[in-house]
């Protein structure tokens, strides 16, 4: 197995990491996956975040934030670095949402950037 990088490149809060907990519960994901965060091609303004529970891939970097172990392909880090990832349970919104410093311009839907 590779090595776990001591720093992750983003940050989850409180109520980002009591959710994917309670997804990872809820969800019965298997123990060999990790929550991947990473982005892809696409979306309103020409990228999108990738959120969710995945197997390791060849191209990944291993992080850990407390007890969640992160993958992420090695190449998304730049786009990434510096990011916070929050959960917000409101009366008009509920849902992840990402604030990356590195996005030049994002999308009203809020999971839509360029960098």
């Amino acid at each position: 197995m590779q090595d776990i990088l001591t720093e992750a490149p983003v940050t989850l809060t409180e109520g980002a990491y009591k959710e994917l907990k309670k997804i990872r519960t809820e969800k019965s994901i298997p123990e060999e996956y990790a929550l991947r965060i990473g982005v892809k091609g696409g979306g309103c303004a020409g990228m999108s975040y990738i959120l969710g529970f995945d197997q390791k891939n060849e191209n990944d970097n291993i992080y850990q934030i407390d007890d969640l172990t992160i993958y992420m392909e090695k190449s998304h880090g730049m786009y990434l670095v510096g990011m916070e990832i929050d959960f917000v349970d409101g009366l008009n919104n509920r849902g992840f949402t990402f604030n990356n410093p590195n996005a030049s311009k994002t999308c009203g839907c809020g999971t839509s950037f360029s960098a």
